[in-house]
């Protein structure tokens, strides 16, 4: 088998800003693998939150053997981008070769689609409410928000999106403060969701405090190591293939987390619709779907997921699994 990484750029369709910075483009590695003629392939997004970089992710998975099994790797590799790319890759790999979907290998339904989020970024109220206005025939609306001086983006943006369900990701931008302060408003606006309102490594203090509106972790949930620290914190878990080190540990988290009675939330770094399709199968079922990122691009891979009022549709075989 051979392992083949290459760099690739997707063009914003504009400028996307959270609570920790600004970006135009998004940069991902694209993972290749060969066995006897047929080739899988998978994709990850290196993100500078967890102390990844391209060189770094392409140096990892550079380093492994050439012949590397999917049930190897899991314990070759931690979880992260790396490990996510090949995974995906290998579960591609292993789909062409034996014919069938993947979804079928794990003994699933033949999936469906699922009605995602849309994500407005971090801007002026005026601009947010113009976001809102723009997307509110949409039915779900993620707002990124993570200031001291959120409230008025988020009433900017019920004004303008009145019928959507909206959830709100802070992005770790607030104090256990800031976030009591807002919780009323939250519930009054209709929020049905607020992600990660803390720093990961001060979240303790949710700990006992009300939460009207369900919590999800974000940037403190990973695989299923991560699972016995938000006890107590939150009610909801996001899923990101990323994070997760790949489907098959977000397979095994998705079930560990629903046996310990957490919803499910399936989320994304901003990528292409070759990163999302392996988590549409994760994403069956789900509370809530951030499936956005190839709605965000200015371009995409040649065999594109498919967007419509039903949600974000099951990749074809030509794309992936």
């Amino acid at each position: 088998m051979s392992i083949e990484v290459t760099r690739d750029t997707f063009r914003l369709a504009q400028v996307f800003t959270i609570s920790r910075g600004s970006r135009t483009e998004a940069k991902v590695l694209t993972v290749k693998v060969t066995r006897n003629g047929v080739t899988g392939w998978g994709e990850c997004v290196p993100y500078a939150r967890y102390d990844e970089t391209l060189e770094s992710v392409e140096a990892e998975i550079m380093g492994l053997p050439a012949d590397v099994s999917r049930e190897a790797l899991q314990g070759l590799l931690p979880a992260g981008a790396a490990r996510n790319a090949l995974d995906c890759a290998l579960w591609d790999l292993e789909a062409k070769a034996s014919g069938k979907r993947v979804w079928e290998m794990l003994g699933m339904p033949a999936p469906g689609p699922e009605i995602t989020a849309y994500t407005l970024s971090l801007d002026t109220p005026d601009n947010m409410r113009a976001q809102a206005e723009k997307n509110a025939f949409r039915p779900l609306l993620k707002i990124k928000l993570g200031t001291p001086d959120d409230m008025p983006r988020l009433e900017a943006v019920r004004a303008g999106a009145p019928n959507a369900t909206i959830i709100v990701d802070a992005n770790e931008g607030w104090s256990a403060e800031v976030y009591a302060d807002l919780a009323p408003h939250l519930v009054r606006l209709g929020v049905a969701l607020v992600e990660q309102p803390l720093p990961a490594g001060d979240d303790d203090a949710l700990i006992g405090m009300d939460r009207p509106v369900p919590v999800c972790a974000d940037e403190s949930a990973h695989d299923r190591a991560s699972l016995p620290r938000l006890k107590g914190k939150y009610d909801i878990v996001n899923i990101k293939l990323d994070k997760t080190g790949g489907l098959t540990e977000a397979l095994a988290l998705r079930e560990a987390a629903q046996a310990e009675s957490y919803g499910i939330f399936v989320g994304c770094m901003v990528g292409s619709s070759l990163a999302m399709a392996p988590a549409v199968l994760l994403a069956q079922g789900a509370a809530f779907t951030d499936l956005d990122g190839p709605l965000l691009l200015g371009e995409d891979r040649a065999t594109p997921l498919r967007f419509d009022d039903a949600g974000v549709h099951p990749s074809s075989p030509e794309l992936w699994g």
